[in-house]
């Protein structure tokens, strides 16, 4: 066999092919495996970057679970308070794979300048709100601090900040309705001490966060008393089990809902990007086999005779069949290590420069985002290898048909 395969090797990926009908082909044939390659990376990278990214910003706005009373509406806006005081906080210690746990409150304004106004979300948050998702979309300014005693700072997005007219620095009035309607609304100085931009459309143009005490004292809620609680997880894919987990173990008076439920309709959106991703690596497979195959059956039709000699030595038809499978998966190796060279360059790239750019009011965010995974990328390489290997094992099969007397005679 070593004979056969030294020869095999000799004859097929040697300098000889290069003036038969088989070079070209090859080369397209390799290309094609290649470019079949980079299109699969870039569709994983791009669709698991791009699912990734969003559902970051979402839980960034909402936590991963949010805890609320079974009266409460599930909007931003709190009705019903809850008591600060429960079991599950600060520390959720009945559910595994609980990352942090934080006390908000909301509630609907319009901040008027004399110019113009606008509707806000304002989301009070305290001392226990993690900032460090928010760190990323800080653009100008800082965070502000509510640890110490109740302030007006205040962060608000890019979005406002840009149809307002306002700067870091700068002090507005914001008016929130009273439950009776026939009250004078509660008018509230606050300072812009930071601005950030998630571009999230949905969220950037409604969202500005306050000191939650604020919130508190236009309620007439107690310090004890806050809106509801946000949960994060450590894993995002057991997300609808935590959420079991989480609302077993709270009290009666208490529900629990995830993101996924809350934003039933991106989350829907995000799972389509499996489904284009599942065609795009099916297609791309099969051009690249489809490609293969016709170059190993022009090698076959070229070799003729070479496989009449082998045959006439005792060589039998499987051993003979290996020899031109071993060399195309040669081929099929060098339009991978190629594909893997060219697509994680462009991965690279976009990651660090950015250079595709999104509507954030069709994807969410400003720029594709990648997510380049090790085990994405082996499991791509190992399985264009395997699957069109297989897929060459029915044209090899066409070997065995060759005579040995008439091969030898073959031009």
């Amino acid at each position: 066999m070593n004979l056969e395969y030294f020869i095999a090797k000799r004859l097929i990926t040697g300098k000889s092919h290069k003036n038969n009908v088989s070079g070209p082909i090859i080369k397209i044939a390799i290309a094609a495996i290649a470019l079949g390659l980079i299109m699969m990376m870039i569709a994983i990278a791009t669709g698991v970057g791009l699912q990734r990214k969003i559902r970051e910003k979402v839980s960034a706005f909402n936590g991963d679970i949010q805890i609320y009373k079974f009266d409460n509406n599930t909007s931003d806006a709190s009705v019903a308070p809850i008591d600060i005081h429960q079991d599950f906080y600060p520390g959720f210690k009945t559910v595994s794979g609980i990352k942090h746990i934080q006390a908000v409150a909301s509630k609907w304004g319009i901040i008027r300048t004399d110019e113009t106004f606008e509707g806000v979300n304002a989301k009070g948050v305290g001392a226990d709100y993690n900032w460090s998702i928010f760190k990323e979309y800080l653009i100008d300014g800082k965070l502000p601090d509510y640890s110490g005693k109740r302030n007006e700072e205040v962060l608000i997005s890019k979005y406002l900040a840009n149809r307002l007219k306002f700067n870091i620095g700068d002090s507005f009035y914001t008016f929130f309705l009273k439950d009776n309607e026939s009250e004078i609304p509660n008018q509230l100085k606050l300072k812009v001490v930071g601005i950030y931009e998630s571009g999230f459309e949905e969220f950037d143009a409604n969202y500005m966060f306050v000191d939650l005490r604020h919130v508190q004292r236009m309620n007439k809620w107690t310090e004890d008393q806050i809106g509801n609680f946000e949960v994060f997880i450590d894993d995002f894919n057991e997300l609808q089990i935590k959420g079991i987990e989480v609302f077993e173990s709270l009290p009666p008076t208490l529900d629990a809902q995830t993101i996924a439920d809350k934003y039933y309709h991106i989350f829907e959106w995000l799972k389509l990007f499996d489904v284009n991703i599942a065609i795009i690596i099916g297609i791309m497979i099969l051009v690249g086999g489809i490609n293969m195959i016709t170059a190993l059956l022009v090698l076959i039709l070229e070799r003729t005779q070479m496989i009449g000699i082998l045959k006439a030595i005792g060589s039998n038809n499987w051993n003979i069949r290996k020899v031109f499978l071993y060399n195309a998966a040669y081929l099929i190796g060098i339009g991978i290590i190629w594909g893997n060279m060219i697509g994680l360059g462009l991965l690279l790239a976009q990651k660090y420069f950015g250079f595709i750019k999104l509507d954030p009011s069709n994807y969410y965010v400003n720029e594709a985002p990648v997510y380049i995974s090790p085990i994405h990328i082996i499991t791509l390489n190992i399985g264009t290898l395997v699957l069109c290997l297989l897929m060459l094992l029915v044209p090899s099969y066409i070997i065995t048909k060759i005579s040995p007397a008439k091969s030898i005679k073959f031009e």
